[in-house]
């Protein structure tokens, strides 16, 4: 977002004013969506972006320099937030807490826009009980590799072990490469016990579809597969919600599904341009997803059908780290994305011949969560190249600290 001297703009929503300030600073210049042009998309779909988002937590992933540049993270509310908007106070494990904020209409939404946040990133429980989620999250996240058609099979896979257990599953595009399913559940049961439940759900799919999809929680032992990722169901965790603006160039939207949409359409299908027309003429396909919470009794019996799931070996070196089965090495630890794809390149050009044995799903740039924003590293597993070729563990080209 470019630096602007447009006055601001405060528009009356619900009978609440909410003032936006550098209406005219450019979002996203591909379709030359401004901030306000934001605000009004939000206020367009409001009833959607609610129903995934309202009266919940949510931590603000704030573009404040751009959607090419690094977002950071914002747990606790500003101390300068309007009446309208609701707060929730949050313990995390670490023992540490935060008052969180809570949006529930669509002048809540506004707000948060004007802020800079593309996504609504809402935590899984209501703020009226912060301990019982009332919503289990299935994300299926494709390795490299995976095309869309496989993507499909396996959402339609863990739809059939959901209605065999009694939940009704709601897809919908994640906004990137992937599919979200949410399934309301009664709220019954902690953190422990629904993460437990969407792990379950991952082992199931994975033995009804191996290679296909996989429960495997490393990412290095997954291969070119869909991985059902039950760890979104951790305390802490928060995923983007419905009608969330993704900060890709196209201004992609994660959009609500009918199951019958599932296999026809693409999630580039879907920008904020393309989805303000969908909302207008077809509504929410969402609209019913709280008419019926399920319950997770039926997958917490196959979870103790199944027994423990398969634990990772521990390193030898004392610290009780867990040690990979696969033949990993480190490339580089970056702040940017652009930074890490550079130095990948780099030690590409430098092993050309190794580079060229590897696999998509062999290369793998993490994202991880540092203090208040992400970092990058960079891994290469090693498993298709022959063991008297594999480069030995070096120097790393970058090592940034995130924590410094």
């Amino acid at each position: 977002m470019s630096p602007s001297k447009t006055p601001a703009e405060t528009l009356e929503v619900d009978g609440h004013e909410v003032r936006i300030t550098s209406p005219d600073r450019v979002v996203f210049p591909g379709p030359g969506l401004t901030k306000l042009d934001i605000v009004r998309y939000y206020l367009a779909v409001a009833d959607g972006a609610l129903r995934g988002a309202g009266g919940r937590p949510m931590v603000l992933k704030r573009f404040v320099k751009g959607i090419d540049q690094e977002a950071f993270f914002q747990k606790r509310v500003p101390e300068n937030h309007p009446g309208f908007i609701g707060t929730a106070t949050l313990h995390y494990a670490r023992g540490t807490e935060a008052e969180e904020t809570v949006v529930r209409d669509a002048a809540g939404l506004a707000w948060v826009a004007n802020l800079g946040c593309l996504d609504l990133n809402p935590h899984p429980v209501r703020a009226e009980d912060l301990d019982h989620p009332d919503e289990l999250r299935v994300d299926l996240d494709p390795m490299p590799g995976v095309d869309w058609s496989q993507i499909v099979d396996v959402a339609f896979i863990a739809r059939d072990v959901l209605e065999e257990y009694g939940l009704t599953g709601w897809p919908k595009t994640s906004g990137s490469r992937g599919l979200h399913i949410l399934v309301r559940i009664a709220p019954h049961w902690d953190f422990r016990q629904v993460r437990l439940a969407a792990e379950t759900l991952a082992r199931e799919v994975e033995n009804r579809a191996p290679g296909l999809a996989t429960a495997r929680w490393w990412k290095e032992e997954r291969g070119e597969s869909v991985f059902v990722d039950f760890n979104q169901n951790a305390k802490d965790r928060t995923v983007a919600s419905a009608y969330s603006i993704r900060p890709l160039p196209d201004a992609r939207v994660s959009t609500p599904l009918a199951w019958d949409e599932v296999r026809t359409r693409r999630p580039e299908e879907f920008t904020v341009a393309t989805v303000l027309e969908r909302f207008a003429d077809i509504g929410d396909p969402h609209r019913g997803i709280d008419d019926a919470p399920g319950t997770l009794d039926g997958l917490l019996r196959l979870a103790d059908e199944l027994g423990p799931a398969e634990k990772p070996p521990r390193g030898t070196d004392g610290s009780g780290r867990r040690a990979s089965t696969m033949p990993l090495i480190e490339i580089a630890r970056t702040k940017t994305k652009p930074e890490a794809l550079e130095l990948l390149e780099r030690w590409k050009a430098e092993h050309p011949e190794v580079a060229g044995m590897l696999h998509p799903a062999d290369v793998l740039v993490d994202g991880m969560r540092g203090s208040s924003s992400l970092w990058y590293r960079v891994r290469v597993n090693l498993q298709h190249v022959p063991e008297a070729e594999r480069p030995e563990q070096g120097a790393l080209l970058a090592d940034y600290d995130p924590w410094a």
